[in-house]
């Protein structure tokens, strides 16, 4: 679904920002950390990566692979 919202630049100190709506903020689920992606003439924003976000995923790829021995068996 494509949603279109125009903004203006505001003045931020010596920036200029936008001001997202609250509504697309709840529905993206954006935080404080966001990731701004140029790509040719547009801007993408994107929710910040969490914390060991996918670490499950990959831990159960892992598994699966037989990936997942301890390495260092050495007396500590």
């Amino acid at each position: 679904m494509r949603i279109i919202n125009k903004t203006r630049l505001v003045k931020i100190g010596n920036s200029q920002g936008i001001r997202i709506p609250k509504a697309l903020i709840e529905q993206l689920g954006l935080e404080d950390e966001i990731e701004l992606v140029v790509d040719e003439d547009h801007l993408e924003i994107h929710r910040g990566a969490r914390a060991r976000e996918g670490w499950a995923e990959q831990f159960r790829k892992m598994a699966e692979a037989g990936d997942d021995k301890l390495i260092d068996t050495g007396a500590a």
